[in-house]
């Protein structure tokens, strides 16, 4: 090709509106465009959401995994028990405060509300329905969440970072069996019980207010509060907090198991814990409370 044809050609390639610098995104040299229709689907955000689906596949391996060490688990039930005693004993002052609050802030609002229609006498029966069947499992959930969630996040990332999971696994032990198992089930045996304590002190809590402030006497109180309250309604309202036990356990256990990092390591797993558990349990109320409905 002689010099005038290279000149010429050099001139048409410079009139292209489009460089082949445009082509290549602002934000880093090394990110470039994937597909034809959306110009700004980069590499890395190909890559981050291949991350995102690669960690939800592993998290749900690792659940359905934990489920069958839970089922193990109940042949050791001195370690079930040393960690239901930490999961209760831990989130116990929390129910009694959240419990106690709860029902004094429930009456207040409905003591308000009813009164100007003149229905104070269903106030006892919508307040016990409200407590045990949202207020109580829901409460129960998030306060175990918070408290073991972390507390499951910071102890499996410490014995992850300080190898003791590398040495079970070294001595043919399986960490899951040996570590998740109970713990996973001490969350779903604990969850029923700060239930029923958390709803137990915020009916005794509405009681309280409505001897102050209301003008029912405690046997009037009490047989409205029984009065709506069915089986048919009660037992799956327990049992879902089953599901929020075994939730709060998996996540807590995962996060920690794939710690890495150092302290700050151990830190992130322990928030993570808490984020993502809370997460799952709202996302699963509203889809066990659609499916019970669904059910009865």
């Amino acid at each position: 090709m002689s010099v005038p044809q290279r000149m010429q050609l050099l001139v048409k390639v410079s009139s292209i509106p489009v460089s082949i610098h445009a082509l290549k995104g602002r934000s880093g040299a090394g990110e470039e465009l994937i597909g034809h229709g959306n110009p700004f689907l980069t590499c890395s955000d190909r890559m981050s959401l291949v991350s995102c689906l690669e960690n939800m596949g592993q998290f749900a391996y690792f659940a359905l995994r934990a489920l069958w060490a839970t089922v193990l688990a109940v042949s050791r039930p001195r370690e079930v028990l040393r960690q239901l005693h930490g999961v209760l004993m831990g989130g116990l002052p929390l129910a009694a405060v959240a419990g106690l609050a709860l029902g004094i802030v429930v009456w207040l609002h409905l003591h308000q509300v009813l009164k100007r229609f003149g229905a104070t006498e269903v106030l006892p029966q919508a307040l016990a329905l409200a407590v045990v069947l949202e207020f109580a499992p829901t409460g129960a959930a998030l306060i175990t969440a918070g408290r073991s969630g972390a507390s499951l996040g910071a102890e499996m990332g410490s014995m992850r970072l300080t190898e003791q999971i590398d040495a079970l696994e070294m001595l043919g032990l399986s960490p899951l069996r040996h570590l998740v198992g109970p713990r996973v089930l001490a969350c779903i045996v604990a969850l029923p019980f700060l239930t029923v304590f958390i709803a137990a002190v915020a009916l005794m809590g509405a009681l309280g207010t409505e001897a102050i402030g209301g003008t029912m006497s405690w046997r009037e109180y009490l047989n409205g509060c029984l009065k709506e309250l069915r089986l048919a309604d009660v037992i799956p309202a327990m049992l879902k907090t089953l599901v929020f036990g075994y939730l709060i356990g998996v996540t807590g256990c995962y996060f920690g198991m794939v710690a890495e990092g150092g302290t700050e390591g151990v830190g992130r797993a322990a928030t993570r814990g808490v984020v993502v558990s809370t997460l799952l349990v709202m996302a699963s109320n509203v889809l066990l409370v659609r499916a019970i409905q669904m059910l009865s």
